[in-house]
C-alpha cells in the first residue's frame, strides 16, 4: 500500500542514494557475494556514515544469510541486502504512531531535547503542525528560558499556527513553565503538551542535570509524564551524534528520534548506526524546511526510497 509520506521520504533521500547508496545498490546487484565484494561493500557503508560496528554486523548477516540460502547472485543477493535493512531499521513497536498514542492519557506529554542547531524549535513547530492536521490540540510550553530568541521563536511559530504557547521571561525556571502549561492543558481539556527545552551540549553536566530535574518537576503536575522524550539530531553530524544520543538517554530515557536534515547530506547512514547501536526508534525525519516537511519514519518506506531504481 502507497503511504501518503513515501513521496517525500523518496526526495529527503535523493542527495544519499545518488551519492553514496546506490553504488550499494549497484555493487551487491551486479556481482557475486565473494569477499572482495563483501569487503568493498564493508567500505561503502562505512563512507555513508554508517559506522565500522554496524558495518561489520550488516555485511555478516548479509553474508550468512545469502550462504545459507544460496542466494549469493545478482538479485537475491538484493533482496537480503533490502531486507536485513528493514529488520535493522525495525526498532521498537512496529508502525507505531505517536499522535495514536496521545489519546491513551490526556493530555500526552513530550518532552523534545536536542543540542544547539540541531532544528529543535523548527521541528516542535512541524510535530505541532502534524497533530493539529490531525484535529489534535496542542499546548506548547518555551521551557527554554536561557536564551530570550527561542521563546520568542515558539511564540513566533505559534502565532503562525494558531496554537498557544505558555511562557514565562527569561531566565525562570524551565520546569515551572513545563509545569504551568501541563496544567493550563488539563484545565483546557488540551490533549498533547510539546515542551521545547534549552539545546544544550550533551558533555555539559550541570545542564544535563537541569534536564533531569525538569522531568521531575512535570512529574509533579502528571506522575506519568513525560510520555515521549524525543531526541532531535541533525543527520549531518554522522557519527558525532550516537555519543549525543547516549548522554541523552541516560539522563532523561529518550524514547524515539526525530532526525532533522536528512534532505541536507548526502550520507544518510547515520540512520542504520542510530537504530543498530542505540535501540532507539526514529519516530521522524525531517524532509525539508517547510513546517509541513516532517514525516513518520517507516523502516520499510526508507529503504524502498534508498534502493529504487
Amino acid at each position: 500500500m502507497f503511504k501518503p509520506f513515501a513521496k517525500k521520504t523518496k526526495e529527503a533521500l535523493q542527495r544519499t542514494k545518488d551519492s553514496w547508496f546506490g553504488k550499494v545498490t549497484q555493487l551487491v546487484g551486479k556481482t557475486s557475494l565473494d569477499q572482495a565484494t563483501l569487503d568493498e561493500l564493508e567500505e561503502l557503508l562505512i563512507s555513508g556514515d554508517v559506522g565500522m560496528e554496524t558495518s561489520i554486523s550488516l555485511v555478516e548477516r548479509v553474508k550468512e544469510r545469502a550462504k545459507r540460502e544460496n542466494s549469493g547472485d545478482n538479485g537475491g543477493a538484493t533482496g537480503i541486502l533490502k531486507d536485513e535493512l528493514i529488520k535493522m531499521l525495525k526498532v521498537g513497536p512496529v508502525d507505531e504512531n505517536i499522535t495514536e498514542r496521545a489519546s491513551q492519557h490526556i493530555p500526552w506529554v513530550i518532552l523534545v531535547v536536542g543540542v544547539n542547531g540541531s532544528g529543535k524549535t523548527t521541528s516542535i513547530a512541524k510535530l505541532a503542525h502534524n497533530f493539529k492536521q490531525d484535529g489534535t490540540q496542542v499546548t506548547l510550553a518555551a521551557a527554554d528560558t536561557f536564551r530570550a530568541a527561542a521563546i520568542d521563536q515558539l511564540q513566533m511559530w505559534g502565532n503562525q499556527l494558531g496554537i498557544d504557547v505558555i511562557s514565562h521571561q527569561s531566565g525562570a525556571d524551565p520546569g515551572a513553565v513545563v509545569f504551568d502549561t501541563i496544567q493550563a492543558a488539563k484545565n483546557r481539556g488540551v490533549e498533547v503538551v510539546i515542551a521545547d527545552t534549552a539545546g544544550r551540549l550533551h558533555t555539559k553536566h550541570n545542564l544535563m542535570e537541569e534536564l533531569k530535574k525538569i522531568k521531575r518537576v512535570a512529574q509533579k503536575a502528571d506522575d506519568t509524564a513525560p510520555h515521549e522524550v524525543l531526541l532531535v539530531m541533525d543527520a549531518t553530524t554522522g557519527q558525532n551524534g550516537l555519543s549525543q544520543a547516549k548522554h541523552f538517554t541516560e539522563a532523561v530515557d529518550v524514547t524515539g528520534i526525530i532526525l532533522t536534515k536528512l534532505d541536507s547530506t548526502a550520507k544518510g547512514g547515520i540512520v542504520l548506526s542510530i537504530c543498530d547501536q542505540l535501540k532507539i526508534p526514529i519516530k521522524y525525519i525531517g524532509t525539508g524546511e517547510k513546517v509541513g516537511d516532517l514525516v513518520p519514519f517507516d523502516a520499510t518506506v526508507f529503504v524502498d526510497a534508498l534502493m529504487s531504481e
